[in-house]
């Protein structure tokens, strides 16, 4: 399986062809085991040892960046000798999602969502006088390829994602923030697993559904299925590639970067001047530096930006990784 931890051709096909395009019904993983050609408790049983193992973190929505709430990129400076402790003071907020060490001056990059706008910048202030030291906010502008999906043999699991400038979330009402805040927490790994979240909010099945289906459709949910760790697949080496380029030209090579299969995600963020340069971001997974390296590299030279300023941030220490909480 080319290099891939898993174990069996049933553990690699959930992982593998389920990141996208989950069947939303009452009964999916019955669904699921048909399209196998196996029982439903041996998906259901799967799925669990998947997930006790670390290889996947749950099943059930990606949430397009403020399409629901609010969210940031955003980094820090910290000093080596302190950088454990003040990282911990970070994984604190539930705000935070994920929080990775990356080669750079700004060594703690780290993700933040929260319900609304005025939270997220109140969650922001806290978190910088927890930590101790001020912090470079980076939302995203631009979106060109976003989390549809972590391809296991390099080619990717499904389309690209279309380009679409970012714009401030709608409102949502009482009982859609209800389904958020259930669904962040991950499908239940039961039979009729739509049915125990509509008792959980008060509404029915066919309402779930028909929700979850409608985000979907209007791009709020990116995608819907299985969320995978790529580090416990194997996919160690992980880097940010970011390039400082002419605002006119952001779009242009980030619509032709999104289309490398190597390029896992692709966006374009503001500079913040003079800390940091760079508007366009990149992230390339491998098994290997030297792999990552080459891969950057090539790209690079085969989209004629060799000769603009970039930066490559490998990450070192996770410290923390899970789905984003909007409610």
């Amino acid at each position: 399986m080319d290099g891939v931890c898993v174990n069996n051709s049933l553990e690699f096909r959930l992982l593998n062809e389920f990141q996208r395009d989950f069947p939303l019904c009452p009964a999916p993983f019955a669904e699921l085991a048909a399209r196998l050609g196996v029982g439903e408790r041996t998906v259901l049983s799967g799925l669990e040892k998947l997930r006790r193992e670390g290889k996947i973190s749950r099943v059930g929505a990606v949430f397009a960046p403020k399409r629901i709430g609010a969210s940031t990129l955003a980094a820090m400076a910290v000093p080596p000798e302190k950088l454990a402790a003040v990282a911990a003071a970070v994984n604190r907020f539930p705000e935070v999602n994920h929080n990775y060490e990356r080669e750079h001056r700004h060594n703690l990059w780290f993700v933040v969502t929260a319900a609304s706008e005025g939270r997220l910048q109140a969650t922001l202030g806290a978190i910088e006088k927890a930590a101790g030291y001020p912090l470079l906010a980076l939302p995203l502008l631009e979106e060109f390829h976003i989390d549809l999906g972590f391809p296991l043999h390099g080619e990717s699991p499904g389309s690209r994602a279309t380009a679409r400038t970012v714009q401030p979330a709608s409102p949502i009402g009482e009982a859609e923030r209800r389904l958020v805040s259930v669904l962040q927490e991950g499908l239940p790994l039961f039979m009729r697993p739509f049915a125990l979240i509509a008792e959980r909010i008060g509404a029915s099945e066919n309402e779930v559904l028909a929700r979850i289906g409608n985000w979907l459709e209007e791009g709020a949910i990116k995608r819907f299925g299985i969320v995978v760790r790529h580090r416990e697949l194997g996919y160690t080496a992980n880097a940010m590639l970011v390039h400082d380029l002419p605002d006119e030209l952001v779009g242009e090579v980030g619509r032709a970067l999104a289309e490398e299969p190597a390029v896992t995600l692709c966006y374009r963020r503001p500079r913040i001047l003079p800390d940091w340069p760079y508007n366009l971001f990149c992230m390339i997974h491998g098994r290997e530096r030297t792999e990552v390296e080459g891969i950057i590299a090539a790209l690079r030279q085969r989209h004629g930006i060799a000769g603009r300023a970039h930066d490559v941030l490998f990450s070192l220490t996770r410290f923390k990784q899970n789905g984003a909480r909007y409610a």
